[in-house]
């Protein structure tokens, strides 16, 4: 919609309201003005992976794992069937009078925060740790939520804004300190682009201080940054119960009034929560005027008015119901956790010989699990399939299948009244019986996920160590004494220090389809193609504070370590070389030949560098990628358009500038590290421009 019209149109409806009507329609549920024609609207959705909370729906691999495709287009899709289904679910629901929670149109997703540390809990809802990657996979991701018509499909948020990364047990009182280096070069970028180039809705902001002030009371960050420097047309909302922080824990204002007044002050339109209420309190002790009140009112009739909410002619208004847990997007789900699965080590089991086998041992936790399947911000599946389920479907009339639990999650036992380590026998002999035996190993939701989310003793939601939980290292360790071929199946939406097995496969959190999608690579229906998002460290030790938002030894661009799998690497069964590479103007072209005798998915990934410039990363960063299909014993030419970016540097200040000296780019399926070298037996191609 024509942007003056959108605005006159608030404009002149808010106009209509009484103040405290305008007032009221900055709560999260907004109450009814039935004599202006605006029904109730509960603001709090989410869309992480899918519809969430509010049952059923297609439910998608976790947002971690959808970026290790690596595939913008394919996020695009998959936002617009989200968005689908977001419609479907409203238009069934509020034309039978439930306008409550986690119904609307507005979808607090995607969140596009930078994954720094592998502690965090959080991390799986992210698109990892590099700026780029997390940018053009929020930019399809948006683009599909919204859709390209007259009205907005439905409206996306990019959150937490900004610099917002962990520790969840401290997040409501924390100060991010950050250099303006890193704030420009690692913690801005992706909310810059979804604002300029996806033009998202809404932007959330985050819990924590950043440099002194709350986020959603921040004014460079909301005034100067988000609607002054980018120019952001749409509406902020504070987390939930973010602005309450502010005299609470933070102990920047004494009362709510004052918090209120602080937020809207900023720009911070909307409050989740509830101190919004205090705004006529505000008011009146003449913190804020009623002006302020009503230009954050205009914002957020606009969203309602980009959304079609008081037009004749939404075509939206028309998604049928039976557009929710469809077939097709079923089949999506299915495509999207295969190449979502990234293979990390393989001696040559994998794939599995069908025809060589008579016994298949399915162990672990993790192996008849839903809840793995669905990380977190997740709807309700009718279609779920558990690892034990797609093994033992692929191995139907082929192959016996013996399943062990062989421990609980991360308690020492699996029965309350059992003793210690109740079911590692029990795990042994189904290893000893079976011809391979699949390790279905990791974490879940409950062990990593948001404050307050979590129903155990690691209820912050962040992890404390990289390594599994001690149960089930001594179950891995049992079945693999037993000497019999052990493949094991790490379900987890972060790094865990895991080296032993024959094969290794990072399923991350897969989503309805994962046992499915599992199988389909476990036995060679596909080929993995996943991509690591985030780097795999070897140790705690080998990182700074949890608390330290300085990226100095963090992520691939920073760390001096050797990782034990690093940022972009990921095996296939197959074998795809770069042989030559390019640059014309801003236009890389690379010519890849399969040398296997199956088709291959790879991802071409462009790492650029100007070593010679102080300001530059200590390590190539990402500059471009592309997902490409490689047919068998085929040479493909594939071209990659580089960003302004890839030329540039941040400097200390904060400023970006085109790089000084030689710049260097590495061209190939991973990164140009000597470790991802070692792993692969691949390098990369390399281009010098003189600058």
């Amino acid at each position: 919609m024509d942007e003056a019209q959108v605005r006159k149109q608030a404009e002149e409806l808010v106009a209509q309201m009484t103040l405290d009507e305008a007032a009221a329609q900055l709560k999260y549920n907004a109450p009814a003005i039935e004599r202006l024609g605006i029904p109730a609207y509960n603001w709090w959705n989410e869309a992480l992976h899918g519809v969430a909370r509010a049952g059923t729906a297609t439910v998608f691999p976790q947002a971690i794992s959808m970026a290790a495709m690596f595939d913008e287009d394919r996020m695009e899709e998959i936002g617009d069937v989200i968005s689908t289904e977001a419609r479907a679910k409203y238009n069934a629901l509020s034309r039978r009078g439930d306008r409550g929670i986690y119904k609307g149109l507005t979808c607090w997703s995607p969140n596009i925060n930078i994954f720094r540390d592998p502690r965090w809990g959080r991390g799986h809802e992210t698109y990892g740790e590099d700026p780029l990657l997390t940018a053009r996979i929020g930019v399809g991701f948006v683009r599909g939520l919204q859709g390209k018509g007259k009205y907005l499909k439905t409206a996306a948020c990019a959150k937490h804004f900004a610099v917002h990364s962990g520790r969840e047990d401290i997040r409501h009182e924390f100060d991010a300190q950050v250099s303006e280096k890193d704030l420009w070069e690692t913690y801005l970028p992706a909310f810059e682009t979804l604002v300029k180039e996806s033009h998202v809705e809404a932007v959330m902001g985050a819990y924590n201080r950043v440099n002194g002030d709350p986020a959603c009371g921040h004014q460079r960050l909301l005034r100067e940054i988000l609607r002054g420097k980018w120019h952001f047309k749409g509406h902020v909302v504070s987390d939930c119960w973010a602005i309450a922080d502010f005299h609470m824990y933070h102990h920047v204002t004494s009362t709510a009034p004052e918090s209120a007044a602080m937020a809207l002050k900023a720009g911070c339109d909307m409050n989740c929560g509830v101190t919004y209420l205090h705004l006529l309190a505000a008011l009146q002790e003449g913190r804020v005027t009623e002006a302020e009140i009503r230009e954050a009112a205009v914002h957020v009739m606009s969203t309602r008015i980009r959304l079609g909410m008081f037009a004749k002619d939404c075509p939206y208004d028309n998604i049928d119901p039976m557009e929710l847990d469809s077939d097709a997007h079923a089949q999506l789900a299915l495509e999207t956790a295969r190449r979502s699965i990234v293979l990390l080590k393989n001696d040559g089991i994998l794939p599995l010989d069908m025809s060589k086998l008579k016994t298949v041992a399915v162990i672990g936790p993790n192996a008849d699990s839903h809840m793995v399947l669905e990380g977190n911000y997740n709807g309700i599946s009718s279609r779920y399939v558990t690892f034990l389920e797609g093994i033992r479907k692929a191995c139907e009339g082929k192959a016996r299948v013996v399943f062990a639990e062989g421990s609980h999650l991360y308690k020492d036992r699996v029965q309350s009244l059992g003793e210690p380590d109740d079911r590692l026998a029990e795990a042994q002999w189904a290893a000893e019986e079976a011809d391979v035996a699949i390790m279905c190993l990791g974490l879940d939701s409950t062990l990593e996920g948001e404050q307050g989310d979590t129903s155990n003793e690691y209820s912050s939601g962040d992890k404390r160590t990289l390594e599994l939980p001690d149960g089930q290292k001594k179950l891995l360790a049992r079945v693999v004494a037993t000497g019999k071929p052990v493949v094991v199946v790490l379900a987890c939406g972060s790094a865990l220090r895991v080296e032993d097995g024959n094969a290794i496969l990072w399923a991350g959190y897969p989503g309805q389809a994962g046992g499915d999608a599992l199988a389909d690579i476990l036995f060679g229906k596909v080929s993995p193609s996943g991509k690591l998002p985030i780097t795999f460290y070897r140790s705690l030790d080998d990182l700074p504070a949890f608390t330290d938002y300085s990226m100095k030894g963090r992520t691939y661009r920073y760390y001096e370590g050797e990782a034990l799998y690093p940022f972009g690497y990921g095996l296939t069964y197959g074998k795809v070389v770069c042989e030559d590479a390019e640059l014309d103007g801003d236009r890389i072209k690379a010519k890849l030949r399969n040398e296997s005798d199956r088709d291959v998915e790879e991802v071409v990934q462009v790492y650029a560098h100007a070593a010679e410039d102080a300001d530059e990363t200590p390590h190539a960063h990402l500059a471009a990628f592309k997902r490409v299909l490689v047919p068998a014993g085929a040479e493909i030419e594939v071209g990659l358009t580089l960003p302004e970016t890839a030329w540039t540097v941040v400097r200390e200040d904060g400023t970006r500038e085109r790089a000084k000296g030689p710049h260097t780019f590495y061209v190939g399926t991973q990164q140009p590290d000597p470790r991802s070298a070692a792993l692969t037996g691949l390098e990369t191609v390399k281009i010098i421009v003189n600058m």
